[in-house]
């Protein structure tokens, strides 16, 4: 069912100060800088920032899927808490959340764009 990481978003209530002091930190700057949400790449996955996170629920970690709903319905029907449903974010990427049995989020993310550096499409071939 997963594909692998592709996505950390952290709270940042006080956005600039969080832009600034993680663009010190990995020593670039973000590939998407916006007021509702600010994305570094660092060595091909997300490093997100999210003004409207609650630092009291601490960072969402982003599981890729092929199908955002099939991922969400599977974890459901595994014993998953619903946190919030399946929902396009822009440019075909849909994402979301549940609970697992001990209250931790899991978040799942549907991105059509996501391919890893280096990474060989997948196409006719053996074991493809």
């Amino acid at each position: 069912m997963f594909l692998g990481l592709r996505t950390a978003i952290y709270p940042a209530p006080d956005l600039a100060a969080a832009k600034r002091w993680y663009a010190r930190l990995l020593g670039l700057e973000p590939y998407f800088d916006e007021p509702f949400y600010v994305g570094f790449e660092v060595a091909g996955y997300e490093l997100a920032l999210d003004p409207a996170g609650d630092p009291a629920a601490g960072p969402v970690t982003y599981w890729g899927v092929e199908d955002a709903d099939r991922a969400l319905a599977r974890l459901l029907a595994a014993g998953a808490a619903p946190r919030e449903q399946v929902r396009e974010v822009g440019g075909g990427i849909r994402v979301a959340t549940a609970l697992d049995p001990a209250g931790s989020v899991l978040g799942v993310i549907e991105n059509p764009h996501f391919r890893l550096p280096g990474a060989v499409p997948a196409g006719p071939g053996p074991g493809r």
